[in-house]
């Protein structure tokens, strides 16, 4: 264990009552440092949705025109969307209908709203979430941040539901610490309508919690699958599952080598050509990261609190194992980043180096340095692929040194 101090909730508290109750304009004007970030990020937020973020957020026109789809009772998945086909479950659709209802830019300004908030939570919770921290909450959220910044860009750009989808999972990771692995069951299941990639989280919750915490999983999960059919019909309903799961199947191949795509299979398919042979190696690959996830379920008893290191690395691999994991998909990564870098000086030399390249070339490899040729190369040849790969390698070895 290292010699430096660790941070504990406790010392964030007792810091802030003292500044509170100092009479000092200097006490007063320290009280006011935790909320200097919040504000910053605030106004970045404004400046950045008045110039540019305003006039795009595609993804989100997706999910407005399915909610309006389904308030009338009307096919979700039309082949006539090209691209831009709606590609999760039904009831997400009906969780949209209010966006739909609301006029297009009172919905835009909502949803970025909302989109900045669970940011900031997600920022937050994962730097609190984290047991025995040796680095300060500040510092840690504002690592994470620069490092991890283009994703998050890229996701308010395009109206995206990944961040939305990360504060649900990391609320069901504090229920798991606070004792109530039943309502944490609840959140992972509400999240795979969100994004249903989230269900890589179902049997890590079975195995690690057993059956009843998974009987509610399973509870809320038939209940959601359920839902449209107040709206459609117990005929319609299942027509539209069978036209998500054909839409989802569909439409893997041809996004296979997608510029943005950072999946294994992707990786592969750049690599070697689509085919019979990059599939196989892809096939693999999403194993044996799930091999390594197995082996740190296995090594849990190493530590007094497991969650956290094993939670992160299947929010991390999840853009990896998913043949249509785009690069701001990897905003899931967060706790993952956070628990890296708090355990960073605490690895072997190869170690630090390793991740320390990964994470700055996943956050800096940019468009706008690198320029349009150099950054299509880039992402050709995979090399966030390649980062992610070895920071969810990182955490594996932190889980081997029981140091989380």
């Amino acid at each position: 264990m290292s010699d430096r101090r660790v941070y504990k909730p406790q010392d964030f508290r007792g810091t802030m009552t003292q500044m509170l109750n100092s009479g000092s304009g200097l006490g007063r004007l320290s009280a006011m440092r935790p909320l200097m970030l919040p504000l910053l990020l605030i106004a970045l937020a404004l400046t950045a949705y008045n110039t540019r973020i305003s006039r795009e957020m595609v993804d989100f026109e997706v999910y407005r025109t399915a909610g309006r789809r389904a308030m009338a009772a009307e096919p979700l998945y039309q082949a006539t969307d090209g691209h831009y086909t709606f590609k999760y479950l039904p009831a997400f659709a009906v969780a949209m209908a209010p966006m739909a209802i609301l006029g297009r830019d009172s919905a835009r300004v909502a949803w970025f709203a909302l989109s900045c908030a669970c940011l900031i939570l997600l920022l937050r919770w994962s730097v609190v979430a984290l047991p025995e921290r040796r680095w300060s909450e500040r510092s840690l959220i504002v690592v994470t941040l620069i490092l991890l910044a283009k994703f998050y860009a890229h996701e308010l750009v395009l109206g995206q539901s990944n961040l939305l989808l990360g504060i649900v999972l990391v609320a069901g990771l504090g229920a798991l610490q606070l004792g109530s692995p039943r309502l944490a069951a609840g959140c992972f299941a509400v999240a795979v309508f969100i994004k249903p990639y989230a269900a890589i989280l179902l049997p890590w919750m079975l195995v690690s919690y057993g059956v009843a915490p998974s009987l509610v999983a399973g509870s809320v999960l038939a209940v959601g699958l359920l839902l449209p059919a107040v709206l459609y019909g117990w005929a319609g309903n299942l027509a539209l599952l069978g036209d998500w799961w054909h839409i989802v199947t569909s439409s893997t191949a041809p996004n296979l080598l997608g510029g943005d795509n950072v999946s294994l299979a992707s990786m592969w398919a750049k690599w070697l050509g689509p085919g019979m042979l990059a599939s196989a190696l892809a096939a693999v690959s999403v194993i044996l990261l799930l091999a390594v996830a197995v082996t740190m379920w296995r090594q849990r008893k190493r530590v007094l609190e497991p969650d956290y290191a094993e939670f992160a690395f299947l929010l991390l691999v999840i853009p990896l194992i998913s043949p249509q994991g785009w690069d701001y998909v990897l905003l899931l990564g967060t706790p993952a980043v956070v628990c890296v870098i708090d355990r960073w000086r605490e690895l072997a030399r190869p170690w630090r180096v390793a991740s320390g390249a990964a994470l700055a070339v996943m956050g800096f490899s940019m468009f706008d340095l690198m320029g349009r040729a150099a950054y299509g190369q880039f992402m050709a040849w995979s090399v966030v692929t390649v980062c992610a790969v070895v920071v969810a390698a990182t955490l594996a070895q932190i889980r081997l040194r029981a140091l989380a």
